[in-house]
């Protein structure tokens, strides 16, 4: 067994590998962390696919030589409504040396029946 590397605790099959194969993410909080472990996997599609066309960029960069994921810690998760939830993360990695923490609030609309990252907020 693999475990996922977002941290859940579970097998990658069960848990952000079924998503990044194309089953739609059942809540913000599982599309968060799927969307997480693409980034440490360089799934740049997955994360395309995943963002609200309002918000996504044309293309992502491919992540920087030597910039290594280093966990996940979901704070919060919350739904406003069927369709409107945000999520509180910190997401930590390392780059030549040096400790990263990015802490953001991000907020995902649901559209015929997936869900989508719409944007953040950054916490310093």
């Amino acid at each position: 067994m693999v475990a996922c590397v977002c941290g859940s605790g579970r097998p990658a099959d069960d848990c952000c590998a079924r998503f990044h194969a194309g089953e739609a993410a059942p809540t913000p909080e599982a599309l968060m962390r799927s969307r997480y472990s693409a980034f440490v996997l360089d799934r740049r599609d997955y994360l395309l696919a995943t963002w609200h066309p309002d918000t996504r960029p044309q293309n992502l960069p491919p992540p920087e030589p030597g910039l290594r994921w280093l966990g996940l810690d979901v704070k919060a998760h919350t739904l406003s409504d069927a369709d409107h939830g945000t999520v509180e993360f910190v997401a930590r990695s390392k780059m030549a040396g040096r400790a990263h923490r990015l802490h953001e609030t991000s907020r995902f609309v649901r559209e015929n029946g997936r869900w989508y990252y719409l944007d953040g907020d950054f916490t310093r």
